[in-house]
């Protein structure tokens, strides 16, 4: 899968917070700069040579023959910034193999992988990530062959943002009522990036705060609104709930891992601590059991929510917007948006891009497709402004002679532990419990579960069967 690096990523949080160790701050350092590049590799490819195609020209002209031909004589307003005189013009730039942009992606992808391998070693499937740190030999030349190919990077930001940001806009104009494309009601799920290694020491009982300081905040939205951003209400609201429309068994007569947190807050039956996984194969039949995906839910007292990851971009701004606690020079948000400050680069001057918590024409929080998708070019921009910051983080370390990247540990006897960050996709947690030095139970929890699950116990379906019905 795409995935094995936020994966093992999360692994190591979890395992570091069980075993009671902090990797040295270098160490930290070098994992964000992996995560970072696999952000920017990822949505690069996924938005510019998956979800582009929806609108280059050659798609454009089978579906919306009117629409292409408005396009061309539709003057781009940042073609200053990008090079495309018309919306026209950027949609042939977006036609598969024989577009000009398309092709440039597809370049900028290669050498993000590069970036990614010289932090994780091998991608997607890291070879250097350790529960305690890392094995990577940090050197100032790491760190400027990693810089050179970022520099390039956020140039390239310079020409996406507003391109991007022309399409989506004359879609809106092209297209009345394309806002409802995709539409669904704000219900979010970010569990946060990027761990500040100057304050997190993976600690349960610290986990609320050093969770606050991860340079992506951690939080759920409900209807445009942040209800917490604490990783302890977080992890404790999580359920997995089946009702009849999976292949499983329940486990209501099963045993109790966890009874209490490390905090000796109550934890639920259907949290993941408590999970035990009981398959029940049967034909499929969409009035009662139709597919393997659980159906994990956040529970906020009153409600057990189907949120979504919004594709994870929409999901990490909107949280971190509305939080007010990121500011770092190259990123700030405000409490109502995220402003990305990028550097002077070889060609272009400094920039100041600000993603805006999306309304429609009445003033409601919007979440569609093409929210969706400004959300994702956006993101690509803060994940270079924070791999620029953890950069200069990093050589510091380095000219300071703090060069050690890992510390040893040992495995406890007992212990419940977890990890969250956000892959590429969205949200992603695992859990564990240790019980006489061995691993008791273990289960991951990654955005496809949240997004693709099924219909619930209250019978309310996912994000993905919402959608379609």
């Amino acid at each position: 899968g795409i995935c094995g690096d936020n994966h093992s990523v999360v692994s190591c949080y979890t395992q570091q917070m069980a075993y009671g160790v902090r990797p040295p701050n270098l160490g930290e350092w070098i994992v964000n700069l992996g995560e970072a590049a696999e952000y920017m590799f990822d949505h690069n490819i996924f938005q510019e040579n998956l979800v582009g195609v929806d609108y280059c020209e050659k798609m454009v002209a089978e579906t919306n023959p009117g629409v292409l031909e408005r396009a061309n004589s539709a003057e781009a307003p940042h073609f200053t910034e990008h090079g495309y005189r018309t919306i026209g013009d950027i949609m042939r730039s977006l036609n598969p193999f024989s577009g000009e942009f398309y092709r440039e992606a597809l370049q900028v992808s290669r050498y993000t992988r590069e970036m990614f391998c010289l932090m994780e070693g091998r991608h997607v499937h890291p070879s250097t990530l350790y529960p305690g740190g890392v094995g990577t030999t940090a050197t100032i030349q790491l760190f400027t062959d990693y810089i050179t190919r970022l520099m390039r990077y956020v140039e390239f930001m310079k020409k996406v943002v507003p391109m991007h940001d022309d399409l989506w806009d004359f879609f809106y104009e092209a297209l009345p009522g394309y806002e409802e494309n995709g539409r669904r009601r704000i219900l979010l799920g970010c569990w946060g990036a990027f761990q500040d290694p100057d304050v997190c020491n993976f600690a349960y009982k610290d986990m609320e705060d050093w969770g606050r300081r991860m340079f992506v905040t951690p939080g759920v939205v409900v209807d445009g609104k942040l209800v917490t951003n604490s990783l302890v209400d977080i992890n404790l609201g999580i359920r997995i709930l089946l009702g009849g429309s999976s292949y499983y068994e329940d486990w209501e007569d099963q045993e109790m891992f966890v009874t209490r947190d490390p905090l000796g807050n109550p934890v639920d039956r259907r949290h993941p601590w408590n999970q035990h996984t009981i398959p029940k194969p049967a034909k499929r039949d969409f009035d009662n059991k139709y597919s393997w995906v659980m159906s994990p839910r956040w529970y906020d007292g009153k409600d057990y929510m189907a949120a979504d990851t919004g594709g994870g971009p929409i999901a990490r701004l909107w949280a971190t917007a509305l939080g007010g606690l990121v500011d770092f020079g190259y990123v700030k948000s405000t409490g109502n948006s995220v402003q990305i400050n990028l550097p002077k680069t070889v060609s272009k001057p400094e920039v100041t891009f600000e993603w805006k918590i999306p309304r429609d024409a009445s003033g409601a929080p919007l979440s569609n497709a093409i929210e969706r998708d400004r959300a994702r070019t956006y993101f690509q921009a803060y994940a270079a402004a924070c791999a620029l910051y953890f950069t200069e983080k990093a050589l510091a370390e380095i000219r300071a002679g703090r060069t050690k990247t890992w510390e040893p540990f040992s495995v406890p006897d007992e212990a419940n532990s977890c990890g969250f960050t956000e892959a590429v996709r969205g949200v992603l947690s695992h859990h564990m419990v240790i019980r006489n030095g061995k691993i008791a139970n273990y289960h991951p929890y990654p955005p496809t579960p949240w997004n693709a699950s099924v219909r619930d116990s209250y019978g309310t379906p996912g994000p993905y069967e919402d959608a379609v019905q």
